[in-house]
């Protein structure tokens, strides 16, 4: 799976917001979107999953597996989305919210699906339980599992990390660039924090007054 992006560019009420560029994702990698608040990191996300809506308006294409998916909606682009909030359903069990994901099929083998997945996640003891039960790193990783169990051909990522503590981000850093890396994902993750790129990551830095964009970068 690859993600490439060709000459996408940005615009608000007519004016531009992000300027022209090209990246290109590799399978379990991950290109990284880093700005200013206002400067378009968001909305590009929206654009590559098929939500932007007026007054933004995109240029350029979004190509996924040499496929270009531009014209597509949201549900035949294979895109998974991952936010701050973990986003669960509270009314159901953590096995419930995975099994909510999950391709439709046996159910036998879909719950042992999702069963496979809180293990991998050190989550086995809590398919049970409700989310309101789980602490924010918990929920966290269930949130990824969900996301991932989905079979996304690519993972957008907003911020995930922004509300936990110190400690707590580098854990679930780890567990989802490695998850990415295990599924062979690509990813594109919109954050301030430059402690949140993985290494070897591409790194494009939108400026908060749009001119020229530079290259992505290694970091």
């Amino acid at each position: 799976m690859s993600l490439q992006l060709r000459d996408v560019a940005l615009s608000l009420h007519g004016r531009p917001l992000v300027p022209r560029f090209d990246a290109s994702v590799a399978p379990g990698e991950v290109l990284v979107l880093m700005g200013e608040s206002g400067s378009g990191k968001s909305s590009l996300l929206a654009f590559f999953a098929g939500l932007l809506a007026p007054p933004l308006q995109a240029q350029g294409s979004v190509w996924i597996d040499g496929q270009d998916v531009t014209a597509l909606p949201t549900e035949r682009r294979r895109i998974g989305l991952l936010f701050q909030d973990d986003l669960l359903f509270p009314h159901l069990s953590v096995l419930h919210n995975l099994l909510f994901a999950l391709p439709a099929g046996a159910r036998a083998a879909r719950v042992a699906t999702a069963q496979a997945a809180l293990a991998r996640a050190g989550l086995e003891a809590f398919a049970p339980r409700l989310p309101a039960t789980l602490s924010g790193g918990q929920r966290a990783r269930v949130s990824l599992l969900r996301a991932l169990l989905a079979q996304p051909r690519v993972l957008l990522l907003d911020e995930p990390f922004s509300k936990l503590d110190a400690a707590l981000r580098q854990r679930m850093r780890e567990f989802v660039y490695g998850e990415l890396q295990v599924q062979q994902v690509c990813g594109v993750l919109v954050t301030h924090d430059p402690q949140d790129v993985p290494p070897g990551a591409s790194v494009i830095v939108l400026p908060s007054s749009p001119s020229t964009l530079p290259e992505p970068s290694d970091a």
